[in-house]
């Protein structure tokens, strides 16, 4: 009998991977960080050795650490960052350009030209997504016209689309396995969300051939095996899912109303919303929550851009932190007369702005601002940016007084007691920290898990779900009110 399921985590800024137990208990873990481009403003990319490298040596290193062999491994599952765009040639599996990241902006003037010539409704009505250099088919565009510039015929199937999932899968199978599932074709603008299929209207409007498509499968299903020189034998490849559904599924979060929010680069809300889609007025995305069985799920989501990413700016960028982990004792130092504001609209505004022209900005600033009023404000900006999507969640959901009380978080920053405990003061409600913090790798291994029989049903899985730390809100209202008010004012003077 195996003894483990291997999830791997492929993020934004570090790959991890982790092995699991039955008991989902973590036998070993491992993360590798990797680096960052920015060509230009606005640009964001990755190398995809780099991708791949990570991905590998992790794997190997707890299987290492845990003196365990493929043999002991019942299923892999991925996670993976979502929306960024991959394009390499099939005969030798050498990727055309960087990995497009997520977070690029290059397509702004695109979205704004489909915008103009009326395509956002269809989109959006197909898709439940917004025309944003966000999403991949702007970006998967944008990487054709390259490739056809360079000689490139995609239309003949020379070449393969894929989000870093399709990727890392074709590498681990040895280039024997095109493949997506649901969760991440339903972030790419190409993917009709209700029929479950590519969509051929929206593939013509971006000039998108459907050859250079990976096929799409449920998110626990057998997606092959790896290539048995890459581990000592080959592992069954069983469960894939895009970062925040998978969080969403290592939360337990499988009956409707249920919420949760990661805090990693970005920050990112998923409303389970049930077997029907529920289309936002206020401008959140309709996505795929998971497909098992044949059977989709559906999420309401708000994206939040940056969220660690601004601690990552106060460390990296104006050296005033050492370390990420030195922000929250830095802001419970900071001047509480001093009420400065942060929007970090680094590669523009996510929900429910949607501004990608957007750029970020301090306000409040005086003489007396420090390294500590700058950790706070970074701090509170993500708190703030989750404020704003609950309150467009919970117009839109028809039982939000009841389905929003309660918030269960993830993610790097959820680590910090000092941003949980002002994420509970701000959104005024209780946040629910769960005892298993890896919980988008433990939702990939799940979804293998289930698929290859290791884990039990979702109902069952959800028993194990155990709460480490609940935070409940301190700040009394009138505080709170008028620092809701200022972070209001502070959006509408940078997008004025």
């Amino acid at each position: 009998m195996a003894s483990y399921v291997l999830a791997i985590d492929q993020g934004t800024t570090s790959t991890r991977a982790a092995l699991f137990r039955s008991d989902t208990t973590i036998a070993a873990f491992a993360q590798r960080e990797f680096p960052q481009h920015f060509p230009a403003d606005g640009e964001v990319e990755h190398d995809p050795e780099d991708l791949w490298a990570t991905t590998l040596s992790t794997c190997r290193s707890v299987l290492a650490a845990a003196n365990a062999s493929a043999r002991d491994v019942a299923a892999i599952g991925i996670a993976n960052q979502r929306e960024t765009t991959l394009l390499w040639h099939r005969g030798t599996g050498r990727p055309l350009h960087r990995a497009i990241v997520w977070q690029d902006r290059r397509t702004a003037a695109l979205c704004a030209e489909l915008k103009a010539n009326g395509h956002e409704p269809l989109f959006a009505a197909r898709t439940g997504l917004l025309l944003d250099p966000y999403f991949s088919g702007t970006k998967l565009a944008w990487l054709l016209r390259r490739a056809a510039a360079g000689g490139v015929r995609a239309e003949h199937g020379d070449v393969a689309f894929g989000t870093v999932d399709s990727y890392l899968l074709w590498r681990l199978t040895g280039g024997k396995v095109h493949a997506t599932d649901a969760t991440n074709a339903s972030r790419t603008l190409l993917f009709d969300i209700h029929a479950g299929r590519w969509d051929p209207e929206l593939l013509n409007v971006l000039g998108v051939p459907q050859a250079v498509l990976p096929l799409v499968l449920d998110s626990s299903a057998a997606f092959g095996f790896t290539d048995p020189e890459l581990f000592g034998a080959a592992i069954p490849i069983c469960g894939i899912a895009g970062d925040q559904q998978a969080a969403l599924v290592g939360q337990a979060c499988f009956a409707p109303g249920m919420v949760k929010s990661t805090y990693g680069t970005g920050c990112f809300a998923l409303l389970h919303t049930g077997a029907e889609p529920v289309a936002s007025g206020n401008r959140l995305l309709t996505t795929v929550a998971y497909q098992l069985g044949g059977v989709r799920s559906y999420a309401l989501e708000g994206s939040i851009f940056v969220a660690g990413a601004a601690v990552q700016w106060l460390r990296d960028g104006l050296g005033v932190l050492h370390s990420a982990d030195e922000s929250g004792t830095r802001a419970a130092a900071a001047d509480p007369a001093q009420e400065i504001y942060l929007v970090p609209a680094f590669v523009g505004l996510g929900a429910p702005y949607w501004r990608p022209d957007a750029r970020g900005a301090l306000f409040g600033l005086t003489r007396a601002t420090g390294p500590n009023e700058l950790a706070r404000a970074a701090l509170e900006s993500v708190c703030f940016q989750t404020v704003d999507l609950l309150a467009a969640m919970q117009a839109d959901w028809r039982d939000a007084a009841g389905a929003l009380q309660t918030l269960r978080v993830d993610g790097g920053m959820a680590v910090s007691d000092w941003t949980m405990q002002r994420l509970a003061d701000l959104t005024d409600r209780p946040v629910d920290r769960p005892h298993i913090r890896e919980t988008t790798a433990l939702g990939a291994a799940y979804l293998a898990g289930l698929h290859a029989g290791f884990f039990p049903e979702p109902d069952r899985f959800a028993a194990l779900w155990q709460r480490e730390r609940r935070f409940t809100p301190q700040m009394d209202d009138a505080t709170r009110q008028r620092r809701l008010a200022g972070w209001g004012a502070a959006v509408r003077r940078l997008l004025t």
